[in-house]
């Protein structure tokens, strides 16, 4: 199978559409596939208070976050100005990716299953970082976890956050479906 004529579906997506979406039909007694919780898009940033001081920092994380996640990030600017940070309204203070479809169920999956274990003295990912609507969100601190990024080319090491929104519902609902995905919830 494929979707839409670019190639074979991904890992995680049709593991989603097979196994996923009956075990969570059944479970929270859905009577419609669509009222099955899904994942919308996942957003991942960097904020760079820095990029006042440097303006490299800015090109620098745009390359980091364009490799991990083979999309062009965009600048985000400051929405008003704060003199205590020295900081003006249009400045820029960091970049932005936000994944959808074929790109978002690949990064995804290596996100499960590849950088979060490298993560230093890993315990898991709390599972109490819900927004109350269902959307979840993780903090890196470093962009090194991710294989894709060479650390001889790296100028700063720099954290990074990431949104996985969710058409849940519920908190509970959004958990339980990223639980059956192998999130690694701390237990």
């Amino acid at each position: 199978m494929s979707e839409n004529g670019k190639g074979p579906i991904p890992r995680l997506k049709s593991q989603y559409q097979e196994e996923l979406v009956p075990a969570l039909m059944k479970e929270f007694g859905y009577s419609n596939i669509m009222q099955v919780p899904r994942i919308s898009k996942i957003s991942v940033n960097i904020g760079l208070g820095e990029a006042l001081q440097n303006s490299k920092a800015i090109e620098s994380a745009s390359q980091d976050l364009a490799i991990i996640t083979g999309q062009r990030p965009v600048v985000t600017k400051a929405r008003k100005s704060i003199a205590v940070y020295k900081l003006r309204e249009g400045m820029p203070i960091g970049v932005m990716v936000t994944l959808r479809g074929r790109r978002m169920w690949d990064f995804l999956d290596r996100l499960i299953n590849v950088v979060l274990p490298r993560q230093r003295d890993f315990q898991g990912i709390s599972p109490d970082s819900f927004d109350g609507r269902g959307n979840y969100s993780i903090g890196l601190r470093e962009q090194l976890v991710f294989p894709e990024i060479d650390y001889d080319n790296v100028d700063k090491i720099r954290g990074l956050e990431l949104t996985i929104v969710t058409t849940a519902q519920t908190d509970e609902e959004a958990r339980r479906m990223l639980a059956l995905m192998h999130m690694p919830f701390r237990r």
